[in-house]
């Protein structure tokens, strides 16, 4: 990493501020309003504007967020406005109008009143990626449910975070943390009488959660609940041998799989380096072998996002930002139609979708990955610095130890 580089990102302005989930009481005309469900595995924060942190929660959890987002004449479809200071401006900012606090008899009572009133009685369960706060996963999926205006059940599944780019190891085996709760949630949806249809869609790291969950499923019902009926698969992070022995135990017999892919993304090519320059799912090319025909195989629909231009420096998130991709989610959601490249060939201007930089193994190569990633997005540059000083620390107490166990050691040998 170039020492201009390094200064660059250290010296970026600051990023958003923190504790935007403390309800405001204004509103404005022409504003529009998500309100959905969060179920997750994190703790629970003293703090109220946070509401919930990176830690590990020791059971399922459940709020009721309603998050309003400045009417459409200021904004660009696929933008998460975010406050640049607090209390935000409803006018111009997605701000939060309301917080409750639910156990599950009353998230049951929210969630039973919201189905029956959906036209298709379809839930929509979406699963951040790596390195999101809690207020990213919530902020982004109003956005998608927003902007998709597909008429759906909104329901966050959120597992432990830290939003940190040196926690990636910690925020890998979260995840691992998290899948038998959101296997305990699919399932409930699929049994509840009110629901007709479950659809799933995931990002990132996010994937590995929920392809986890469906798997453990298959094999301990014997197949997928035939009410999960749609899983989207975006920018996946998943080891592509590892995701067909996943699929191997899944069975072509379960949900319609739709995968999004970009073989420009960076930040998978970064991950791919670090794993054993074993391609990951989300960067193949869908039209070469074996690709192709195991694709074919299994039924799985791909769309392709390589061609569509973005602002997004690793072209990570396409999927949330690009009008077209986001809509014709909810075309899918709505009609039951299969989405095609047809819906996402005309990209129009991209703005980067999440925060979520590069899956990578170990504090140098994640700090090696974030660097440009820090120019460009403001949650990445604001803990950057002490990304660095940490490392910085980490390397110096690791080199004290080193040295320590060298000099016991050649003391014993003599």
């Amino acid at each position: 990493m170039s020492g201009l580089l390094v200064s660059a990102v250290l010296t970026a302005c600051a990023g958003r501020p923190e504790g935007v989930l403390l309800p405001v009481t204004t509103t404005v005309e022409g504003a529009s309003q998500v309100d959905l469900a969060v179920a997750t595995t994190r703790m629970r924060s003293d703090n109220r504007a946070v509401l919930f942190t990176g830690e590990r929660g020791s059971q399922l959890d459940f709020a009721n967020i309603v998050v309003s987002i400045p009417p459409d004449s200021v904004r660009k479809v696929g933008d998460v406005q975010w406050p640049k200071r607090l209390p935000g401006n409803p006018a111009t900012d997605f701000v939060t109008v309301k917080v409750q606090d639910m156990d599950l008899a009353a998230a049951r009572k929210w969630f039973n009143a919201k189905i029956k009133k959906t036209p298709h009685r379809q839930a929509l369960v979406f699963v951040h990626g790596f390195n999101n706060r809690f207020d990213d996963a919530v902020y982004r999926f109003a956005q998608i449910i927003h902007d998709s205006k597909a008429p759906v059940v909104p329901i966050l599944f959120t597992w432990p975070s830290r939003g940190s780019l040196l926690d990636y190891g910690y925020d890998r085996e979260s995840t691992n943390y998290s899948r038998d709760a959101l296997e305990r949630l699919l399932k409930a949806l699929a049994d509840d009488p009110n629901v007709d249809e479950v659809s799933i869609l995931a990002h990132s790291m996010g994937n590995w959660v929920t392809l986890e969950a469906l798997r453990q499923m298959a094999i301990r019902n014997g197949r997928i609940a035939p009410k999960i009926k749609n899983v989207m698969l975006a920018s996946p992070d998943v080891d592509v041998d590892v995701f067909r022995s996943q699929m191997a135990d899944i069975g072509n017999k379960g949900p319609s799989i739709t995968l999004f892919v970009s073989q420009d993304d960076r930040a998978l090519a970064a991950s791919r380096r670090i794993w054993g320059n074993v391609e990951r799912l989300g960067q193949i090319n869908p039209n070469s072998e074996p690709y192709s025909t195991e694709l074919a195989a299994d039924k799985i629909t791909v769309i392709d996002l390589t061609k569509l231009k973005t602002d997004d420096k690793l072209n990570h998130g396409k999927f949330a930002a690009s009008p077209e991709v986001v809509q014709a989610i909810g075309t899918r959601l709505a009609d039951g139609q299969t989405i095609t490249d047809s819906h996402a060939g005309l990209g129009d201007k991209i703005i980067a979708a999440t925060t979520g930089a590069a899956a990578t193994v170990g504090t140098a190569a994640g700090l090696v990955v974030a660097a440009p990633v820090a120019i460009i997005d403001p949650n990445t540059r604001k803990n950057y610095n002490d990304n660095v000083d940490a490392f910085g620390q980490a390397i110096s107490d690791t080199a004290t130890a080193t040295g320590d166990a060298v000099t016991s050691t050649t003391t014993i040998g003599r």
